[in-house]
């Protein structure tokens, strides 16, 4: 009888995971490598927060908490949801997990059984086809295009619609492209979704702040209400409030669904770190005046990238209104060569090309379902992401 279970074959460990790992493993052989492979910001935990997290420890709040997510945080997700989102629940409406995957994880564990599909729109983030699969289900992927904004549309919708379908994940401001629905877009999605009562919406607004220009967050809810009892929203404190190892997650929707991952939860983690709920309570109840300088650097730094990959022939990059990645396309050199016969044949060696070469690490749009393609993040500094275009320029000057 083998160890390993049949159902890990099913899938592969985070691409983004392993990339950045590779990326620190050279490092720590003496070669300097530069990392745009990972999705956190590079400021600091604000520091009113990492003090309320050090006076909650010296106050002796280092116990077991409610499994789900103590009254206090409940209290504030509810209150942020009300005051940011115009959505309206209770205590028994929200689940606080350890970060926004876990509660994905928790949430589609306890609801698809085997063979239940999950539309997904290409590219998506890494781990939504994997957890899917992971939980017995089917990911149906939809593809996307750069020309209307990596987005799907109604038509798209409806026409991978079964009835086994049992969710429906949009992402917006969407990793790694960027995009935003706008709220006719969501109208126009949502006007499909109520003709089929069976399907459940899966709203990730975990980048919902990082916004540039114009663009505006709005959530499917927002537009159209009366899909409430179906719709589960994700939101959490690593991308907004930089809490990124602090693994912190909530959810809000149907009691039902919360009692089920409540359950799940109590046979796996008990509960969140006691310390991080608190911190993540403070982030919560206070203003985000930080969030306005981030933004502008954030924003600096696109616009820089943007410069430089139009610069570039056989780069096409896509413009985000949101978060923090650059969606490359790289169709422009496949089938290059360089060395001693060595060929890129798709965005995955290109990827690898970058990281031997250029000594910069990306992750190849293979890992988000749509090639040739790779995607940057710029949470980092500018000075970095200057030595890492002219470290890309130079080494492509090896290709043929």
């Amino acid at each position: 009888m083998k160890l390993i279970s049949n159902r890990l074959a099913r899938f592969q460990p985070s691409l983004t995971v392993k990339i950045s790992q590779k990326a620190r493993e050279m490092t720590r052989d003496g070669i300097k490598v530069i990392s745009l492979s990972s999705g956190e910001p590079d400021f600091d935990t604000p520091n009113h927060i990492k003090q309320f997290a050090i006076d909650s420890i010296q106050n002796g709040f280092t116990k077991y908490t409610q499994v789900d997510g103590t009254d206090e945080l409940k209290d504030a997700i509810v209150n942020k949801f009300q005051d940011e989102n115009n959505l309206s629940y209770r205590r028994n409406n929200i689940t606080v997990g350890v970060g926004g995957k876990h509660v994905i994880y928790n949430l589609l564990m306890s609801s698809i059984d085997h063979e239940d599909e999950v539309i997904i729109p290409a590219p998506y983030w890494v781990s939504y086809p994997d957890i899917v699969s992971l939980c017995n289900g089917v990911p149906k992927i939809v593809e996307t295009n750069f020309e209307n904004g990596f987005k799907i549309s109604p038509q798209e919708l409806e026409k991978n619609i079964s009835s086994k379908t049992k969710w429906f994940i949009i992402n917006s401001p969407g990793n790694p492209t960027g995009s935003v629905y706008t709220s006719d877009e969501l109208i126009a999605l949502s006007n499909v979704l109520k003709k089929y009562e069976h399907i459940n919406i899966l709203s990730d607004d975990i980048y919902e702040h990082i916004l540039y220009e114009n663009s505006e967050f709005t959530n499917i809810l927002n537009v159209s209400p009366e899909l409430n009892d179906r719709t589960f929203v994700i939101n959490g404190v690593s991308k907004v409030f930089s809490m990124t190892g602090w693994r912190i997650g909530y959810g809000a929707g149907n009691e039902e669904l919360i009692k089920s991952i409540s359950k799940i939860q109590s046979q796996c983690t008990t509960n969140p770190c006691s310390i991080s709920q608190m911190a993540a309570m403070y982030a919560l109840q206070k203003d985000k005046k930080f969030l306005d300088e981030w933004l502008v650097r954030f924003d600096e730094r696109k616009n820089f990238l943007l410069d430089f990959f139009r610069s570039v022939d056989g780069f096409k990059a896509y413009k985000p209104e949101g978060a923090f990645y650059l969606y490359v396309s790289c169709e422009g050199f496949i089938g290059k060569t360089y060395g001693v016969d060595k060929i890129i044949k798709d965005d995955y060696d290109f990827a690898n090309f970058l990281l031997n070469n250029a000594k910069v690490a990306v992750v190849p749009g293979i890992a988000f379902g749509k090639s040739p393609y790779f995607r940057l993040s710029y949470a980092t500094s500018l000075q970095e992401l200057q030595k890492a275009c002219d470290q890309i320029k130079e080494s492509l000057k090896s290709l043929k």
